[in-house]
């Protein structure tokens, strides 16, 4: 390739992975400034937590129709109207004076540009590179999504320590004016027949994932199935469990009619079809453990390095260092090193190093053990989630004709929302599960403890303990007027129980990382780009299917349902 087309490649490169960077950015930096945001805006550490929820809940619910739009406005243009929108909310947000203003700026107004931009990188992406160079874009990409989250602690830490988390946002603002100077470089996908926006299908796939979501995320809260003490029930029952099916139900109600849509020979949201892709399927799986594993663990390791050893923010970024680098290397180094790997392979060997990570932490985590236990197990998940992001992508996206490659962004970022929200709530109400346990056990077995400080704990902490460090809990037994050696035993119990909440939490994502491992077999093996040496079998990439002209209707059963494709062994059916 001419070096002059060699600097044009990567400046679009650089201009979507920045893209994908500040997307990702400003959530870890929140989770790390937490504290002096809410005294900022006047608010409690709960007004605070309830704005990256809705963030989370609007980026979930709008990512299908904000891939759509840019099927119907333009890839590019799509990249730059959300571009302009994140823009307006992180400097809504910079000066905001109150919660209010902060959640429109940040939750809603940054929520809707995400929707809109980051379906549009996965289509850039595909009209920008060619299919053998695709891997190593998309695994640029991705990894500079996941950087962001390991660098986010550590750049929100020593912005919020030395001057205020606000100057995050007004950088944001000057990234991102940066990358739309940069787009007049990105060739644009090419727009398909006009249609018009299936505004039904927006709707249920918003308010089923939304709802679905919101269970998901107060899960810690009320419980997964039975409603925590003084937590609210519906019909004797967690509300979670119920938005949960309530959720699922609209998006069984959703398929149907993107089903009815097909059928009139209309535009649907999501073309059912699609996920009857066996390849499609493998990579969404995918991304969905890859998103929760990852969000489990950068919740379990940031809490055990601030709380339980009580790190400042800064040094926590520091710590976490280690996974940016090795995952920088893996996704870079993998296509570049092993182009004609097999993508199976090379998933499978992701999620054992990030399974390895996560035993290793398990392992070495212990009452009495320093921050240095953290490194080889964050080397190991850095190089699991590089070899991830290297691969899956590709996969997805190949798996379809280009033109619906925004499409597929949209599903493709729908999932790795769902699959970060479920991390972060699993790790975190096993981890209050745990401590809670082993913390009211622990006080109720310690002889130094009497018996009524032992019985009024069962009552007042049976909804969960909170997990906070030994000096906030010596603090407070010292402003109840406990004696000394009393406060030294609860505080000894509660050092031991944060160990064993954590290690529940890593546990279950063991669990999970091992299920992982079975479902990457639906990965194909042929690299992507790599002309198919024979039939399509399981094994195989099947290739991607004839465009249908959207102007033609489909073809139907007797039934008057859309006729699917002939399913492919062990693929699973869409709902």
């Amino acid at each position: 390739m001419p070096r002059t087309a060699e600097r044009a490649t990567g400046i679009v490169l650089l201009t979507l992975a920045s893209g994908q960077f500040v997307m990702t950015l400003d959530s870890s930096v929140m989770n790390v400034s937490i504290a002096q945001v809410a005294h900022d805006v006047g608010t409690t550490v709960t007004g605070i937590q309830t704005a990256i929820t809705l963030y989370t809940l609007v980026m979930a619910t709008l990512m299908i129709p904000g891939g759509k739009i840019g099927g119907l406005i333009g890839r590019r243009r799509a990249f730059v109207i959300g571009c302009v929108i994140y823009a307006c909310g992180s400097f809504t947000t910079a000066l905001a004076p109150n919660l209010g203003v902060l959640i429109f700026g940040w939750s809603f107004l940054e929520g809707i540009g995400a929707a809109l931009i980051m379906p549009a990188i996965v289509a850039l992406v595909a009209s920008n590179f060619a299919a053998p160079d695709r891997p190593r874009a998309y695994g640029l990409v991705a990894s500079a999504g996941a950087i962001a989250v390991a660098a986010g602690p550590l750049i929100g830490g020593l912005v919020t320590t030395y001057w205020t988390w606000r100057y995050v946002f007004a950088g944001e603002v000057v990234i991102v004016a940066v990358i739309l100077l940069l787009t007049r470089k990105i060739a644009d996908a090419p727009l398909g027949p006009r249609f018009r926006l299936d505004l039904v299908g927006a709707a249920l796939s918003a308010i089923g994932l939304g709802v679905a979501v919101f269970g998901v995320l107060r899960s810690g809260e009320w419980g997964w199935v039975q409603t925590r003490p003084g937590g609210p029930s519906w019909i004797g029952l967690s509300p979670t469990i119920w938005l949960i099916l309530a959720g699922l139900l609209v998006v069984r109600l959703f398929f149907a009619w993107e089903h009815r849509v097909v059928a009139a020979g209309k535009e649907p949201l999501v073309r059912p079809d699609m996920l009857r892709n066996a390849q499609l399927n493998g990579g969404l799986t995918m991304f969905f453990f890859q998103f929760l594993l990852q969000a489990g663990l950068f919740f379990t390791v940031p809490l055990y390095l601030s709380v339980a050893l009580g790190m400042s923010a800064l040094d926590t970024g520091i710590r976490l260092l280690p996974l940016s680098v090795t995952l920088l290397i893996a996704a870079v180094g993998i296509p570049r090193f092993f182009p004609r790997a097999s993508p199976r392979t090379v998933v499978r060997w992701g999620v054992a190093s990030l399974l390895g990570g996560i035993v290793s932490l398990l392992a070495g985590l212990e009452v009495g053990a320093g921050a240095e236990v953290v490194t080889v197990p964050l080397a190991l998940a850095g190089l699991g989630v590089g070899a991830l992001a290297s691969q899956l992508g590709a996969v997805t996206v190949s798996a379809v004709p280009d033109e619906e490659s925004g499409d597929v962004g949209g599903l493709q970022n729908t999932l790795t929302n769902l699959g970060a929200s479920l991390g972060t709530a699993l790790a975190g109400s096993v981890l209050i599960a745990g401590l809670t346990a082993t913390f009211l056990q622990g006080v109720a077995d310690n002889p130094a403890v009497r018996a009524e400080i032992a019985a009024t704990a069962q009552v007042e902490l049976a909804g969960g303990v909170p997990f906070i460090s030994d000096a906030q809990v010596e603090e407070a037994l010292t402003a109840a007027g406990l004696p000394d050696d009393e406060v030294a035993a609860i505080t000894a119990e509660n050092e031991a129980a944060r160990i064993t909440g954590l290690r529940a939490s890593l546990a279950v994502l063991a669990v999970v990382a091992l299920l992982a491992l079975f479902f990457a077999r639906l990965i194909p093996t042929r690299p992507v780009g790599e002309p198919a040496a024979g039939g399509t079998g399981p094994d195989d990439s099947a290739p991607p299917r004839e465009p249908q002209d959207r102007d033609e209707p489909a073809a139907h059963d007797a039934a008057g349902a859309p006729s699917p494709p002939a399913p492919e062994d062990g693929t699973p059916q869409a709902p």
